[in-house]
C-alpha cells in the first residue's frame, strides 16, 4: 500500500470534503482515506497494483476539485 497526500483547492465546507472523500473512495484499490478541511487536505491509502495516484487526481478534476499539489509519502 501506498500513502499519498494530495492539496485540493476551492474545499470551503464540509460538504465539499463530503464530496472530495467519496470520489476518493469511488477509487479501486482504496485503503484508507480522511480529508482534513482545514488544511484543504486528503491523505489516503492505495493499492498501487490497482490504481495510480493520477487516478485519484482524476475522480477529483471529475468531481469539479482542482489538486494543488500531491505527493507520495514514504
Amino acid at each position: 500500500m501506498e500513502e499519498a497526500v494530495v492539496v485540493v483547492k476551492s474545499m470551503q465546507h464540509q460538504d465539499d470534503a463530503d464530496k472530495v472523500l467519496n470520489a476518493l473512495q469511488d477509487v479501486w484499490g482504496i485503503g484508507r482515506a480522511e480529508v482534513d478541511l482545514k488544511r484543504n487536505q486528503a491523505t489516503f491509502t492505495y493499492d498501487n497494483r490497482m490504481a495510480s495516484l493520477q487516478d485519484f487526481e482524476r475522480a477529483l478534476l471529475d468531481t469539479g476539485y482542482e489538486v494543488i499539489t500531491s505527493s507520495i509519502e514514504q
